[in-house]
């Protein structure tokens, strides 16, 4: 369709659409990036009300080290954004336990060793392995070209790598449960809660379920350019969005894709709030339910991994929500912090047993008033438990959780509970209504054991010219994980253009 105006047409600012709009910005292509809401970021973004500023969801960010992807965007676009490279990054708190996640991994390694009764030899042992791994795969999340497809250059590289990947091969289509029952750990409390805790929030399981290399390389999302954007996530998507627009790309926000139109010929039409657009590809930073419904009943059938894609989805987790104003406290750190409280260890990790907090910090500008900060409660339900049921059913669910929520805090962190100003509550179904994700589905796949999370790693079309970005296809998860996503689908679509060499790869 060679007279379409558009080279792409991206559906949804996200930082999967954000990294695939300026990729396809920078090598050339007439691109459009539209955003059902009034600012970009999508589930990791910063929002504001009431006047006060929010992160929508509890987490860390990584890849902002130089090296990484965000920090070389940081740097290539000259973006306006700090990051604090706070520390702990993390402390987690249960009745019987606390750890600090220092930046430095022998600290946390040692903090383990040293306590009662620990398998000093054996946690020596995991994290020797666990570094191994980590260093064979997070390579690939600074330079895209090593993962597939590959050209010449990168087959070469990985043959100059391939005695690292051993490590990998005996646990590929394993739990991370297998390694820990190999090394002896299974009984040492502290790592097992440890490891529940960083699995839940990072590929979405528990340690007993987790596909061991990917667990293993995402323990290390500590220790690889993680930190504290400063004035929220918000920040570096706005940076984003402008970096887009220099580079010659539109960004249209407030502006609903409604249904996307396949043209006699080729091409898309794709229907939005300010009217229709003509392009020759569309990538759609959605879940794949969201998809099938922007094509409607009339469009071509959807590919078989489409259908179970969204499957996968069904079976992952919504998200309810606390976002609290509090005072801070005597002798508070004046810095943004995170905390990871388990009220019961041997209980499921969900629905208000174990919560991941992120607090702002005074240098955050525009967050809260001086001498308070905004906090960001999240926990896990079930997408199925909530699946079908009544309203009302639902809204009592959600309730008992967020009451389960005000009680982990009061009793895990009651320095922070002791003047709060403010709370608003959410729930899945607040992420439906402001990100459109169906069910207000977070998090993406979960990254349960099995050979099948190795298939589908190159990026491919769904039906010809349209494309899938986001946390629900590989390599998925993390902030990190989608912009990388994005970034791999612009090169694929773009192939044959170069991308400029003073630009991050």
């Amino acid at each position: 369709m060679s007279d379409a105006p558009y080279d792409a047409v991206v559906v949804g600012a996200g930082f999967g659409g954000l990294g695939a709009a300026l990729e396809l910005a920078r090598r050339g292509a007439r691109v459009v990036l539209c955003e059902t809401l009034n600012y970009p970021g999508g589930c990791a973004s910063t929002f504001h009300r009431d006047g006060y500023a929010f992160e929508a969801g509890a987490t860390l960010f990584s890849g902002l080290a130089e090296p990484q992807l965000f920090g070389q965007w940081v740097r290539a676009f000259g973006l306006d954004v700090t990051v604090d490279w706070v520390d702990p990054l993390v402390e987690l708190r249960t009745p019987a336990l606390r750890l600090a996640v220092y930046r430095d991994r022998a600290r946390f390694l040692g903090q383990l060793q040293a306590l009662p009764g620990a398998p000093v030899q054996a946690l020596g042992d995991f994290f020797a392995l666990q570094r191994q791994v980590a260093d064979a795969l997070w390579p690939l999340f600074d330079d895209p070209s090593l993962l597939p497809p590959l050209d010449l250059r990168a087959l070469l590289r990985h043959t100059s790598r391939a005695w690292g990947y051993l490590p990998l091969a005996r646990w590929m289509g394993r739990p991370l449960g297998a390694v820990l029952e190999h090394l002896g750990l299974l009984g040492f409390a502290p790592l097992r809660t440890y490891l529940d805790a960083l699995c839940q929030i990072t590929v979405q399981c528990t340690a007993a379920e987790a596909e061991a290399p990917f667990a293993l390389a995402a323990m290390d999302y500590y220790w690889r350019g993680t930190g504290h954007v400063r004035g929220g996530i918000g920040q570096l998507a706005q940076g984003l969005t402008r970096a887009l627009t220099a580079a010659g790309g539109e960004v249209r926000l407030a502006n609903r894709v409604k249904a996307l139109v396949p043209e006699p010929g080729g091409g898309w039409r794709v229907d939005t709030r300010q009217g229709p657009l003509r392009t020759r590809h569309v990538v759609a930073n959605v879940l794949p339910q969201g998809l099938a419904r922007l094509l409607g009943p009339a469009a071509p059938r959807l590919p078989a991994r489409v259908n179970a894609l969204a499957r996968r989805v069904d079976g992952g987790w919504g998200a309810v929500m606390r976002y609290l104003v509090v005072g801070a406290p005597a002798g508070a750190s004046p810095h943004a912090h995170h905390l990871e409280l388990i009220q019961d260890p041997d209980a499921p990790f969900l629905e208000g047993n174990h919560l991941f907090v992120s607090l702002s910090g005074e240098a955050d500008p525009g967050r809260a008033p001086p001498g308070q900060r905004t906090v960001t409660v999240s926990t896990h339900v079930p997408l199925a438990a909530l699946a079908g049921q009544p309203p009302e059913e639902r809204a009592r669910r959600v309730e008992a959780i967020q009451r389960r929520m005000h009680e982990g805090l009061t009793r895990l962190a009651p320095e922070w509970m002791e003047d709060v100003r403010h709370a608003l509550p959410g729930s899945p179904r607040t992420f439906e209504r402001f990100t459109g994700r169906d069910g207000g589905a977070v998090g993406g796949v979960p990254r349960r054991a099995g050979l099948h999370h190795y298939t589908g790693m190159s990026p491919r079309p769904v039906l010809e010219g349209l494309w899938l970005v986001g946390d629900s296809v590989f390599p998925g998860q993390s902030t990190l994980a989608t912009a990388l996503g994005g970034v791999r689908t612009a090169a694929r679509i773009t192939r044959g253009r170069a991308a400029p060499e003073e630009a991050p790869r």
